[in-house]
């Protein structure tokens, strides 16, 4: 369609960013130290942009252009605060549940006469369900695995079998007498998860976790593949 939109002449930009703060639909990104027009659907037109511009590298221009999106620019509006909120959160308050990525090296080839020392499988932190944000760069392209804690315990291997190559979330849903669903369900949305590994001990109620994930799956509304694996007490896993 043929409509009003914004245009920047990059030869007159600054960089400043002040156009990409002045617009709240999220239309305009800084790129390279030049402000660019990314998303032509978030441009509403009205030019919130052009008055903040000191070197007037904005003007309007009617071309062929996508129609403006409201649903879409409010969506993105919600996922940015959460972002923001969530980096808020985790900038301050306790150490403990800052928001950390952790690289862990690989283990060394095993030699006879040395044994291989354990190896931490370990990427992310906080790993409590409660306590992790809801949107973190490990969660991208991320195997997840959401596992009752106490299966740490009771699984021998848990780290190279389970842990290896995922991001982490533990919980109890007895001690923590909470509904995951709705944490899970954000991070689900949020992220871009590609599996879900569900680990639960084969006590009654570690199925309030499994029910959780799964409520969150369905939910999500993104197909994800899953699978839930069952420990038992003596640490073996059940078919």
């Amino acid at each position: 369609m043929i409509r009003k939109i914004i245009h920047i002449d990059e030869e007159k930009c600054n960089g400043c960013g002040l156009c990409a703060t002045a617009c709240h639909e999220g239309a305009i990104d800084i790129i390279n130290g030049k402000a660019k027009l990314v998303r032509e659907n978030f441009c509403d037109g009205f030019g919130d942009c052009l008055p903040g511009c000191p070197t007037g590298a904005i003007t309007f221009e009617e071309r062929e252009a996508p129609a403006y999106d409201e649903a879409a620019v409010q969506e993105n509006k919600k996922k940015k605060e959460l972002q923001e909120k969530m980096k808020h959160l985790h900038e301050g308050g306790c150490p403990g549940s800052r928001m950390r990525m952790l690289e862990q090296p690989e283990a060394a080839e095993s030699v006879a006469s040395a044994p291989v020392q354990p190896v931490s499988r370990l990427r992310n932190w906080p790993v409590q369900i409660k306590l992790a944000p809801v949107c973190a760069p490990y969660f991208e392209g991320a195997k997840l695995l959401i596992a009752a804690d106490c299966t740490a315990y009771a699984y021998a291997n848990f780290h190279q079998e389970f842990m290896r190559g995922k991001v982490t979330l533990i919980g109890c849903p007895k001690l923590d007498a909470v509904d995951y669903s709705e944490k899970l369900t954000e991070i689900l949305r949020n992220n871009d998860i590609q599996s879900v590994t569900i680990l639960r001990m084969e006590v009654p109620c570690c199925g309030g976790l499994e029910m959780a994930a799964k409520k969150a799956l369905q939910t999500s509304g993104k197909f994800i593949p899953w699978q839930v694996v069952t420990i038992s007490i003596d640490g073996k896993i059940l078919e």
